[in-house]
């Protein structure tokens, strides 16, 4: 089995680098508030940006005819005009109890890498710390902790995938998502991007002192799709799930 030792991390841009690595192209696609980091076996940051285009559109219609879909913290029902993007959204955030903006970025990874898909075998589409995931190798994901005593130094394994996988972060203390609780990381393996996006934020807003983590990832993992799940705060971590840390070398 090959080994990508590249590491993506979920952390702000200033990780992210032009140069190709170990046979993958990497490149940048900005539309409006989306900013996704790609890699790739070919340049194809024409079709992203075609796919990141068409994916924001389903959910900006959504949010033409019902307002709330951008502002609700809550789950809402969906409606029979919904796309089915907006309708992943809507059915992940029911199942995490949050508004169907937490999964946004998830939901836009999964659909511009699902149809890179049909253009390059292996595929990593990273959308602010929410990474979509098919290779023939395996990959790390570094989870980027604030100022925790583990920022830098972990990361998720993710082995060669037959199917799509999503490792997605949310915290309160990197990034401009809104967490209710004081999470450093909240990660959330999945399937379904769309559904990790949403747990972890879900997972964050239960975060409020160290003696939450355990009950909160036991909660993450209790959601079905959800693989795995783990949440850090200060010098405390709790891991739950399928989920596999390696340690990350500081350079």
């Amino acid at each position: 089995m090959d080994h990508f030792n590249d590491i993506i991390v979920c952390e702000p841009r200033t990780y992210r680098s032009a140069e190709d690595r170990d046979g993958f192209i990497t490149f940048r696609v900005v539309v409006e508030t989306s900013d996704l980091f790609i890699m790739a076996l070919k340049n194809l940051s024409d079709q992203a940006r075609n796919s990141t285009v068409e994916c924001r559109a389903q959910i900006e219609d959504a949010i033409r005819r019902r307002p709330e879909f951008l502002k609700s913290y809550k789950p809402l029902k969906p409606d029979e005009m919904d796309s089915p993007v907006v309708l992943r959204m809507i059915n992940a955030s029911r199942k995490a109890g949050v508004g169907p903006m937490a999964s946004v970025a998830g939901a836009v990874a999964e659909f511009v890498g699902r149809n890179l898909l049909r253009l390059s075998d292996e595929v990593i589409v990273e959308n602010g710390g929410d990474v979509f995931i098919h290779v023939k190798r395996g990959i790390t994901v570094g989870i980027f902790a604030g100022t925790s005593l583990f920022a830098g130094k972990i990361g998720i394994r993710i082995g060669p995938t037959s199917v799509p996988v999503s490792v997605c972060t949310s915290s309160a203390k990197v990034g401009p998502s809104t967490s209710l609780g004081r999470v450093d990381a909240a990660t959330v393996v999945s399937f379904d991007s769309s559904l990790a996006d949403a747990v972890a934020t879900g997972l964050g807003n239960r975060v409020m002192k160290n003696s939450d983590l355990k009950p909160a990832v036991s909660w993450a993992t209790n959601i079905d799709g959800v693989l795995g799940a783990l949440a850090i705060m200060e010098d405390k971590m709790a891991i739950s799930g399928d989920i596999e840390l390696t340690p990350i070398n500081e350079t």
